[in-house]
């Protein structure tokens, strides 16, 4: 499909997004096909897929922040041999060392930047997928687009438009620039705006269209039973409602439910951090601070993803929660796996794997120290044949002043002037 919001997602985030798109497709026809068509339980397999999928950079993400605490003393070392030294020499030779000391680890010098890099684009277009649904799952797209088609036929979604309703105007000044656009695709605005709608708003938009007996595939889909309420119902819970929506507007027990959510998401969020390897202390007073800087943003990052999961439709909150449970069983099985492990042996593995590129580093090292040897021996010849030549080029003009004057020319009288004052110096 190639909704307003899809589109949005233009180059690299744009591909990522359509190929997560597609196992997200699959994931919902597999449990529509088993009569379970829920995009709340969608939401948490995909999140479980996707997990998976990771595994391997977090696995290696873990291991580099395990292994840390091992290095650090070795590597800080080695810079306090070479504090002083800033000569080339020294400088090749301690990058030598500490690379001595990744590959005795087995692990990149690049450590966990590069699994981070590589998964910050990949988690923000599993975020653009879980948010707008209708743009990669068939099925839902399919239905939200019968329910545009009615509208626009209507009134060319003037009601919306023009709507004094402060949720539904919102909605459309953010998601609905197709609407006003006349350059726009009208019909996939209207699925963009209506599947950001609360229950109630878009109950609204149902009454003031006549939309209740609208259908897809011979299926009412509005209303109690309708294709939308089995799509988006989670436990008694629509989850295209914000916990905050439900507060002002559902019941008692609606309300509990709806802040379990963030409260979830809270709780999930702080048990993941105390799974992470903690960073020991140091001696370092820049290590110390970042550390404290860390500190303060693990006890953050539960109260804010508490508040993203109040403010945001329900189904971001599962995602977020679902997330959290995954990546926190994950974590205790890596921790396990970590324990088990022999770091004496693992280090004579990897010296062992390594000694080959141990001895092509130190043959470089040996070749980079001749070059710059030979380079210097270079420099100072060059300048001592400089200065002979530039002797010689003194004789030769003698000579040639010499040989070419003939007798008695005013060359000649100059050339016996000269040398007669020369013996008078000495």
């Amino acid at each position: 499909m190639n909704f307003v919001y899809l589109t949005q997602s233009t180059g690299f985030i744009g591909t990522i997004a359509r190929l997560l798109g597609v196992i997200m497709n699959a994931i919902f026809n597999l449990i529509s096909a088993i009569g379970l068509p829920n995009i709340g339980l969608a939401i948490i397999l995909f999140t479980i897929v996707m997990n998976v999928i990771l595994l391997p950079l977090t696995v290696k993400q873990q291991k580099f922040s395990k292994f840390s605490a091992k290095m650090n003393p070795e590597i800080k070392a080695i810079q306090a041999k070479y504090k002083n030294k800033k000569d080339q020499e020294s400088m090749l030779a301690q990058n030598q060392e500490i690379q001595a000391v990744y590959a005795k680890y087995g692990v990149s010098p690049s450590g966990s930047c590069l699994q981070i890099l590589i998964q910050f684009p990949i988690l923000i277009s599993l975020y653009r997928v879980i948010y707008a649904v209708p743009a990669y799952v068939t099925k839902i797209g399919d239905t939200f687009r019968v329910l545009a088609q009615k509208i626009i036929e209507t009134d060319q979604a003037a009601f919306i438009i023009n709507s004094v309703n402060s949720t539904i105007a919102t909605t459309v000044k953010s998601f609905g620039s197709a609407l006003t656009n006349a350059g726009g695709n009208m019909e996939n605005g209207v699925i963009d705006v209506l599947n950001r709608l609360s229950s109630s708003d878009l109950a609204k938009v149902a009454e003031h269209y006549q939309l209740s007996e609208a259908t897809y595939n011979g299926q009412k889909i509005l209303g109690e039973g309708g294709l939308l309420h089995t799509y988006n119902n989670f436990c008694g819970l629509n989850i295209a409602d914000s916990p905050m929506t439900i507060l002002k507007t559902g019941s008692m027990v609606l309300i509990i439910g709806a802040l379990l959510i963030p409260i979830l998401s809270a709780i999930t969020q702080w048990i993941n951090i105390k799974l992470m390897p903690q960073q020991p202390q140091s001696d370092d007073d820049r290590a110390n601070s970042m550390m404290q800087s860390m500190k303060f943003m693990n006890t953050f990052m539960p109260l804010m993803s508490a508040w993203f999961c109040f403010t945001f439709p329900i189904g971001m909150g599962l995602y977020w929660i679902a997330g959290n449970v995954v990546r926190g069983a994950l974590q205790i099985v890596i921790n396990k796996r970590f324990d088990r492990m022999d770091f004496d042996e693992i280090i004579k593995q990897n010296m062992a794997k390594n000694s080959k590129k141990f001895e092509r580093m130190k043959e470089k090292q040996e070749k980079l120290n001749a070059y710059a040897n030979m380079k210097t021996r270079n420099i100072q010849s060059k300048a001592t044949v400089s200065t002979s030549e530039s002797s010689n080029d003194f004789l030769e003009t003698e000579i040639q002043n010499k040989s070419i004057a003939k007798p008695g020319s005013m060359l000649s009288k100059a050339n016996m002037v000269k040398e007669y004052n020369q013996k008078n110096n000495n």
